[in-house]
């Protein structure tokens, strides 16, 4: 998910973090692991413009239960230093790596506020930082799309389509009108297609402009997950984890903020025979470049669809972000959070 759109503006979050530094406590159990794992796979030359030849995958912290969602807190103006945020989905928790203060427990719960259990993976999946600079989730357990306000509470954005109950927000990108999109698979939901909880009879791509009118982009994506938009927000992308039809898609979007026709990137089908993990959250470059996760890590293709190369994992993958001057690629990897150095 990309915020690069927000890097030189005034952000609230700095204050509404600042309300919160109580929960901000360091997770004994999360390992500070500076390490490196995997490799680049190099398919061709033009990589050599985002990563340089002999560049590692760092790891910066493991011990997580499944990681998710992260987006990139900008500096504040006053020279304060930029900071990570990421979901542990089964923990029901956001945590918040900064370099000088490695993890702290950022929010508990984040994505459930129930009293009883609700499976696996009830907390916040897919964040974003919005026009004013607060923390936007996607949360799976409450099953809505939320914001974190500056005064510390939350609101819902957004929580059901005509009436009916959400799936499990999934992933979400705005555009610089402010306008939201996302997705709402149902893997947050204790037993995900199939549980009696569940109120729509389908996957849905959804826009939700900044007035609150809400539109059904799409349901015809069996599994709709990661979602962004090209910098020139002609295109929506659309990552479908579907063991069935592992693609990414890219969209025409039309004046009226509705879909063409859809077109496929890539396939992971055989990416899948090598690797585990499916298509998922995506990173988009300013210059249009895709990184987008996949089977063993982050697949980097043009908007073409053409595979410039892998940085490879080797684990599942589930998203990946870029920090406000595009200089690191973060990356949620299973247990773990990770980045790569990019060239500029």
């Amino acid at each position: 998910m990309k915020s690069f759109s927000l890097c030189h503006r005034r952000v609230a979050f700095a204050a509404m973090a600042a309300s919160l530094m109580s929960l901000m406590t360091c997770c004994g159990a999360i390992a500070q692991t500076p390490s490196t794992i995997g490799n680049v796979e190099r398919l061709d030359d033009s990589l050599d413009q985002y990563i340089a030849k002999g560049t590692k995958i760092e790891v910066l912290a493991a011990g997580f239960t499944w990681t998710e969602g992260p987006v990139w807190v900008p500096a504040k103006e006053d020279g304060g230093e930029g900071s990570l945020l990421f979901s542990d989905i089964p923990r029901n928790s956001i945590f918040r790596w900064s370099e000088n203060k490695g993890i702290e427990l950022f929010l508990q719960p984040s994505g459930y506020t129930g009293n009883t259990y609700y499976g696996l993976e009830p907390g916040s999946n897919g964040l974003m930082l919005d026009a004013k600079g607060r923390l936007v989730m996607c949360e799976h357990g409450d099953r809505r799309v939320s914001v974190l306000t500056t005064d510390g509470g939350k609101r819902t954005i957004v929580d059901n389509y005509q009436g009916k109950r959400l799936n499990s927000p999934n992933d979400l990108v705005f555009d610089q009108d402010g306008n939201l999109y996302f997705t709402d698979p149902p893997y947050g939901l204790p037993e995900r297609a199939e549980d009696k909880r569940r109120e729509l009879d389908f996957c849905g791509v959804y826009r939700v402009t900044k007035t609150g009118d809400m539109t059904l982009l799409t349901d015809s994506i069996a599994r709709p997950n990661g979602i962004g938009l090209s910098p020139d927000e002609q295109t929506l992308y659309v990552a479908q984890s579907d063991p069935q039809e592992p693609i990414w898609m890219a969209f025409p979007l039309k004046s009226d903020g509705t879909l063409g026709q859809r077109r496929v990137l890539g396939n992971a089908s055989e990416a899948m025979k090598e690797f585990p993990g499916l298509p998922d959250g995506m990173a988009i470059h300013s210059d249009g470049t895709l990184f987008a996760s996949g089977p063993g890590g982050i697949y980097v293709m043009t908007p073409e669809g053409k595979l410039l190369g892998r940085i490879i994992t080797g684990g599942r993958t589930s998203n990946c972000t870029f920090d406000s001057d595009e200089k690191w690629l973060y990356m949620t990897a299973d247990d773990k959070l990770c980045r790569i150095r990019i060239s500029n």
